[in-house]
């Protein structure tokens, strides 16, 4: 990847981006600005999927096709009926009635959601972020928790191991994933020195892209911490995803921050730029 290349700008006019998945030869991505979610095609074309009264949010799909969405206003997973109707598929409130934040949906059925476990606004320690897995028949139970603001996930592509982004901790953090979907074997998988990462994704070399909100890039690390590629940017850098017609495509979501958290602000923007391995694993 040439350095001096920056990204492409794909789609301006977003109000605060975030979530982004590759499904059906799309980018799909949730805009809590706007309380949408959104596809955009390679034109830059933008069509609203549905739209979702909560903050923060968050989505993936089951197995049958059904969009679950981690709703941190309702403390709950929510099953996308229509483009206005939403149904509990699971109540979080017993375990966290904290912001629940990101999802990831395992090969199985199982999902992973996660909770910062904290309020942002009042002077709390930040370690009390919580994963909890949803199993198919729509039973939560809490599986891992003393994260730092726990953010983006993704599953590994053999389905063994879930590795999150702790954004208070400046690091990423791996589980081994039990048969029965409990996590195990707590280990860093990557220690980011000054990096807080946000959203991630994986690609078939084993390696993690994170974003950068505070440091305005998007970075590619091996197991250990080792900068592969490092993608600047002129604003927040708040998820990333692996997509395209070879799987080569990255997709940033940029914002200005805190800008982003202003009503009526439209800093948001879909980024793309070419990476060195295709997508792998989920979402």
């Amino acid at each position: 990847m040439n350095p001096h290349t920056g990204p492409h700008v794909l789609m301006a006019g977003l109000a605060f981006g975030e979530s982004p998945r590759w499904r059906d030869g799309r980018l799909w991505f949730a805009d809590w600005g706007t309380h949408e979610i959104m596809t955009v095609d390679d034109d830059g074309e933008g069509t609203m999927v549905a739209q979702v009264d909560s903050f923060p949010f968050s989505f993936d799909w089951l197995l049958d096709g059904r969009m679950l969405i981690s709703s941190g206003t309702d403390h709950a997973l929510l099953s996308l009926e229509s483009r206005t109707s939403l149904s509990v598929y699971a109540d979080l409130k017993a375990i966290s009635d904290k912001a629940w934040n990101e999802i990831v949906v395992a090969s199985n059925g199982n999902a992973y959601v996660n909770s910062i476990g904290f309020d942002m606004d009042r002077d709390e320690d930040s370690d009390r972020g919580l994963i909890a897995v949803v199993s198919p028949d729509g039973q939560a139970r809490q599986v891992a928790d003393r994260l730092h603001f726990p953010n983006g996930m993704a599953i590994t592509a053999d389905g063994s191991t879930l590795i999150v982004a702790e954004s208070y901790g400046n690091k990423l953090t791996a589980f081994d994933i039990e048969q029965n979907g409990d996590l195990s074997g707590q280990r860093t998988w990557a220690d980011l020195g000054d990096g807080s990462p946000d959203g991630i994704c994986l690609d078939a070399e084993g390696a993690v892209w994170y974003a950068d909100v505070p440091n305005r890039r998007c970075v590619r690390v091996e197991e250990g911490g080792k900068v592969l590629h490092t993608i600047d940017v002129d604003r927040g850098c708040f998820g990333c995803m692996l997509g395209g017609p070879d799987g080569r495509t990255l997709y940033l979501m940029a914002a200005e921050w805190p800008t982003a958290m202003t009503e009526g602000s439209r800093t948001g923007r879909v980024l793309t730029a070419k990476a060195p391995a295709p997508h792998a694993g989920r979402p």
